[in-house]
């Protein structure tokens, strides 16, 4: 992409970006804080509650008129006229938090909620305003390897509008990643890999393509690396607004059980008759198929090797979470499952993720 071009789609796109400042109440983050200290060790008693004391006080310096402290901030994008605006869940997960958006020519609103992404790390806002210019959304399934790319946001939350190029440097990505220290890491799976720059802060704005349209969500960095960034491709976003749309809410399915995917090496080490397929596991205690889940309602057991959803076959490299990414609450699937060395077949209907 030449100089020209990216100055282009730049300019076409910028009046769409948006800065999402997260405040709390100053009672709110005066309970957090003692809640962190409750529980350090009774030696360090006078330094925790002095260090207590100063960053209460740090806050009610703070606060403004309403009480209100700013924690914390993150990018978004309007993607229609209308007001709707995609961001990342983890920008706006804390439900006693206040968030407001920044339009790019100042304008400040109170920001709702609509939904959060059960499963991805997406959410989608909305404002109080009207013919607002947005980002078309692209088609992330074309991308191609050394595509060029535009990430675009408010790097280190303080410079807003940070523009970085770069290209495509892999697709179908899975990392690991924890993006509050409240909850365990998760699984992020089929992300578009980039060096354009990505930075604390740019989380939630958008990643370009050269038609200016947007292809992902800018996510997660890998820390100590440079050059290694990943966005949600933008499918799984036009999906939960196509949801917003028709039932007011994300739909997610809903299987019931725990499993893991099948390998050369978890078929030696469990000592298993194949090398594919999703083995139905109990974890940390928990039952391998949920009460009254459809799972259990269709017959499938602990043990079980689930081989094929409606004949697609299960593999490590497309398990069953990829193939639900496609299907919603309703549908009917066929499962091939091994039990005891048989093959038998059923059908359950996914149910509503809650």
């Amino acid at each position: 992409m030449n100089d020209k071009k990216t100055i282009k789609i730049t300019k076409k796109i910028m009046g769409a970006m948006v800065s999402i400042v997260i405040s709390k109440q100053i009672k709110e983050l005066e309970k957090e804080i003692k809640d962190e200290t409750k529980e350090e060790s009774i030696e360090n008693k006078k330094e925790i509650v002095d260090l207590e004391k100063k960053e209460l006080k740090m806050a009610d310096l703070l606060a403004d008129k309403n009480g209100l402290v700013e924690v914390g901030n993150g990018s978004g994008f309007i993607v229609d006229s209308n007001g709707i605006i995609l961001t990342n869940k983890h920008v706006v997960e804390d439900k006693n938090a206040n968030y407001v958006v920044v339009l790019n020519d100042d304008r400040k609103f109170d920001a709702e909620i609509i939904s959060r992404d059960p499963i991805n790390d997406i959410a989608i806002l909305k404002i109080e305003a009207v013919n607002l210019p947005f980002i078309k959304l692209g088609d992330a399934s074309k991308l191609q390897l050394g595509q060029n790319l535009i990430a675009v946001g408010n790097a280190l939350g303080i410079f807003r509008n940070t523009v970085s190029v770069g290209i495509v440097s892999g697709l179908s990505r899975s990392i690991m990643t924890q993006t509050n220290s409240k909850y365990p890491p998760q699984e992020m799976r089929g992300l578009i890999q980039t060096d354009a720059a990505i930075n604390p802060g740019n989380s939630g704005g958008p990643l370009i393509n050269e038609n200016g349209e947007a292809v992902g969500i800018n996510s997660a960095i890998v820390s100590g690396a440079q050059n290694i960034g990943f966005a949600i491709p933008i499918n799984s976003a036009i999906r939960d607004l196509k949801d917003i749309k028709k039932f007011g809410k994300i739909r997610r399915p809903f299987l019931g059980i725990r499993y893991i995917m099948i390998d050369d090496n978890l078929k030696e080490k469990m000592n298993l008759p194949i090398n594919y397929g999703a083995l139905v596991i109990r974890e940390d205690n928990e039952e391998a198929v949920i009460k009254n889940s459809p799972s259990e309602k269709a017959g499938i057991i602990e043990n079980d090797i689930i081989l094929s959803f409606n004949g697609e076959k299960l593999k490590a490299d497309h398990p069953i979470q990829d193939i639900l990414e496609n299907m919603s609450a309703g549908d009917v699937i066929k499962l091939d499952i091994l039990r005891n060395g048989k093959q038998i077949s059923t059908e359950l209907t996914l149910a509503e993720r809650k």
